[in-house]
């Protein structure tokens, strides 16, 4: 009975240690230095103009630690003849005070660049995933922040991660493949000074969904694909171009060959 109670005990006290309370500062800082370890390991930025910007996962994990969830209020649609346009709310609820405690809107448009493809599921999932994305930075950007990296979401990026930009040395070499990675002795002027990063362009992207759009290609290899589109460089893109091209012609050669 004593070993059963301790044990009792030991969880609801590691329950208290691992949640942090947001009206407290000195836990939202600690979790601010679990934040960042968590973003950083995962990987979950977008390099913008050689500046961090943390992906919605990031803040739902920042968000999951304080026990505040998202809810989607609604999706709406708000196309017109000639665009495809969704609108979504969401709200943040703090599961421990029972409460309200922040709202994100946001929209998402197939007339944005590299979006003129997207089927209209993908734009109804990105402005959902957009609010959420805006709901948390409402109400935790200054966490964000503590932790290092920009309080807006990369999503609300978007528009922009197509945007050739110099991004810093630490950042170059992550970008840079294994084997072209500028060697040790090489003064590090040199890597600064190596070329920007050119993300893919917007013709590339829509080059991407019109050929995910195909019919052999599989739900869970386009989902893949769009979740990664915007973190694709032009050589990137170029390569995943002709794999699918390559899927298609084989795949369609499969099933007449089958007939």
């Amino acid at each position: 009975m004593n070993e059963a109670t301790k044990t009792t005990k030991d969880i609801t006290k590691k329950v208290k240690v691992e949640s942090y309370d947001i009206s407290r500062s000195d836990e939202t800082l600690d979790l601010a230095k679990d934040l960042a370890k968590f973003i950083k390991d995962n990987k979950l930025t977008t390099n913008v103009q050689g500046k961090e910007f943390v992906n919605v996962e990031g803040w739902q994990y920042a968000g999951s630690r304080l026990g505040i969830v998202p809810i989607v209020e609604h999706v709406i649609n708000v196309s017109s003849p000639d665009e495809m346009k969704y609108q979504a709310k969401v709200t943040l609820f703090d599961l421990r005070h029972q409460t309200t405690v922040g709202a994100g809107f946001a929209v998402c448009s197939n007339k944005e660049s590299g979006k003129k493809f997207y089927q209209e599921f993908a734009i109804m999932s990105m402005a959902q995933t957009r609010a959420i994305g805006k709901a948390y930075r409402n109400c935790l950007a200054w966490i964000i922040r503590a932790a290092g990296y920009e309080p807006t979401p990369a999503e609300e990026m978007d528009y922009n991660t197509n945007t050739a930009t110099v991004a810093p040395a630490a950042a170059v070499a992550q970008a840079v493949p294994a084997m072209q990675v500028v060697p040790t002795e090489v003064p590090a002027v040199a890597a600064e000074q190596a070329a920007p990063v050119q993300y893919a362009t917007a013709s590339q992207k829509e080059e991407i969904i019109r050929l995910l759009n195909h019919p052999v290609i599989t739900r869970p290899e386009k989902t893949k694909m769009l979740l990664n589109i915007n973190r694709l460089d032009e050589e990137r893109a170029i390569q995943a171009i002709a794999k699918l091209r390559k899927a298609i012609d084989d795949r369609e050669n499969g099933e007449k060959a089958a007939a």
